[in-house]
């Protein structure tokens, strides 16, 4: 997944120079504050803000004052790993501090911004300012071996305990100049490590090792991983770390390779048949039998050597199990950039009715991550500054099978692509349709090895329920009253059996512009099985601005007051309105007072 860019948040119209330079520097963009700052990106309530850009990973550069910012991020912080970069730069360019996320991420992007300004940056990290160096973020080509020993390490360092470093890389080379530290160059190649006079051991290694594997399709997760495991205790003794695991593309929806990347904490790549064969003067055991089955002359190998680059060397020729084959390959050089293909992703989002704060933040993080948005138009927009800037490919309503589609199809490139829905896109939405294509079979083979993911929203029954009462505190069902591709004796029949079964029913797609007898009818079924006061709820535009909420008796309630924006839930024979703070509410018991008189008796 694409990483989220850093946002320069800019309050005031003095400070849209400085948001500018500071976004060109750290490869982010401005946003601004609706009525005060002109800028391609606007936005209304700060606070609510700052608050979704941090809930979908972005880096928050803001232009303002930090308690701003700290009072925005506060409710969210939960995970300092996990959380994003939060800096505070002041208006005038005076000082640039990082708040969270120091050592991952904020104590760089406050270096860039103060070169880019003239000013010195703000670092308080105890570790950056009198070591020189972060122990728990190495740099790219590197990877940290022991995190529970750099706490330990690091508080050694500081209180002038004798610690010595074996193998120092470039990036530790800060710890040379202290006058507790002995650097020596023993130990295995490509490992560095720390280690303090009480025993702690800080290690880190090189990743130069690329891990090609093979298999047969469905085979076992446990005898891949047993397989691998053992060639890499064979080349442990170089004490070099893995960069990923890297396999043909007809294996991207492989749960043994998949399962694989997982147990090694790195990622899976995947390269074409063409890509690998490209390769096959430098296999140690090309096969005439693989390339008639797949196209190239091996795969392990392979995939090992293409991830390696020209200078790589196998250090592990192929092996192979029952099922499995693996390579390991050895890069003559720290592998930085991973080369290969991802497996795509398809996240089907729903937003909610469309209000900010309703989103999850798991929705924000994946539309953040996108490499396109998917859907129709007006969802899209629904998404607010969080979309700006990024590629989009609108449908039009009607157009939801071609949307599926394309969505799938550029997921099958390897692509991360969020399929926007509103409420939630299991209901009434994306979802099903999906999974429908998926199952006929009709799209091309690389389509059906993606990843799909689903980010779960409000849907707009629970919205409008949630802003009258609890309408549905019993059983509900929900009906669509969109006779375009349900038969519209089955949308009566279900009506019919929702009277009978004495149902809170919400109503989704109550009309359109030739449908609207259809709602009379069904009101007219539900009104003759219950009282005349029965509640009914008329929810429009939940979440937006132009939002209405109207109360109506069944007897009342007229079809001239709905549109496709609306939708309708009707209670049941139980459901009761209520005066509470002076506001009509809505609710369905559940036979609690029944319960309690029958406990008195």
């Amino acid at each position: 997944m694409a990483e989220p860019a850093p946002v320069v948040v800019c309050l005031t119209g003095s400070a849209v120079s400085l948001a500018e330079t500071i976004a060109a520097a750290v490869g982010g963009t401005v946003h601004g504050r609706d009525g005060r700052v002109e800028t391609a990106v606007s936005f209304g309530e700060t606070t609510a803000h700052i608050r979704a850009l941090f809930a979908a990973g972005h880096p928050v550069i803001g232009l303002c004052a930090a308690g701003i910012l700290i009072r925005s991020v506060a409710p969210l912080l939960s995970d300092k790993h996990a959380e994003p970069p939060v800096l505070a730069v002041a208006e005038n360019g005076s000082a640039v501090v990082p708040l969270l996320g120091g050592h991952h991420g904020a104590n760089d992007l406050a270096r860039q911004i103060a070169t880019a300004i003239g000013i010195t940056a703000s670092v308080t990290t105890a570790s950056d300012l009198s070591l020189g160096v972060a122990l728990d973020a190495p740099p790219p080509g590197w990877r940290l071996d022991s995190p529970e020993s750099v706490g330990p390490v690091t508080a050694a360092l500081l209180s002038g305990h004798s610690c010595r470093v074996s193998n120092a890389p470039p990036f530790l080379n800060p710890l040379k100049e202290l006058p507790n530290v002995l650097v020596d160059s023993t130990g295995s190649e490509g490992e560095a490590a720390i280690l303090t006079e009480d025993g702690w051991t800080l290690k880190y290694r090189r990743t130069s090792l690329a891990v090609g594997v093979g298999c047969a399709r469905n085979c076992a997760s446990e005898e891949l991983e047993a397989l691998v495991q053992h060639a890499l205790s064979d080349v442990a003794v170089k004490g070099r770390a893995v960069a990923g695991v890297f396999s043909l593309d007809l294996k991207a929806d492989e749960s043994a390779v998949l399962d694989l990347a997982r147990r090694l904490d790195v990622p899976a790549r995947f390269f074409s048949a063409e890509e690998l064969e490209a390769q096959a003067t430098r296999l140690a055991n090309p096969s005439d039998v693989v390339f008639a089955e797949v196209g190239c002359h091996g795969v392990a190998e392979g995939a090992a050597l293409a991830a390696g680059g020209p200078d790589a060397q196998l250090v592990v020729e192929k092996r192979k199990s029952a099922n499995a084959t693996v390579a390991i390959a050895d890069a003559s050089t720290p592998i930085v950039s991973l080369a290969g293909r991802k497996r795509g992703q398809v996240a089907l989002i729903g937003l909610g009715p469309g209000q900010t704060a309703w989103r999850t933040p798991e929705a924000s993080q994946l539309i953040a991550q996108a490499d396109e948005l998917v859907g129709y138009g007006f969802y899209i927009d629904l998404i607010g500054p969080l979309a700006k800037g990024k590629p989009r490919a609108d449908f039009p309503l009607g157009g939801e099978e071609d949307r599926c589609r394309y969505a799938l199809e550029q997921a099958g490139q390897g692509r991360d692509i969020a399929l926007i829905c509103s409420g939630d896109a299991g209901i009434y939405a994306m979802g099903a349709l999906v999974y429908e294509l998926l199952d006929r079979g009709d799209l091309s083979d690389a389509a059906h090895r993606v990843e799909i993911v689903t980010a779960p929203g409000i849907t707009a029954m629970q919205a409008a329920a949630a802003r009258i009462g609890a309408p549905m505190g019993h059983d509900f069902c929900a009906i669509s009253l969109s006779d375009l591709l349900t038969p519209r004796a089955d949308i009566e029949r279900r009506v019919q059996a929702a009277a009978d079964g004495d149902f809170v029913v919400a109503f989704y797609n109550p009309v359109s512009q030739r449908r609207r007898d259809l709602f009379v009818q069904s009101v007219q079924v539900l009104q003759s099985a219950r009282p005349a006061e029965t509640p009914v709820v008329l929810a429009r535009s939940l979440g937006r601005p132009d939002e209405v909420i109207t109360l109506r008796q069944i007897d009342e309630v007229s079809v001239d007051e709905v549109d496709m924006m609306t939708v309708v839930i009707v209670g049941s024979s139980q459901s009761r309105m209520v005066r509470v703070g002076g506001r009509d509410r809505v609710y369905t018991p559940r036979g609690y007072a029944a319960k309690h008189q029958e406990a008195a008796e």
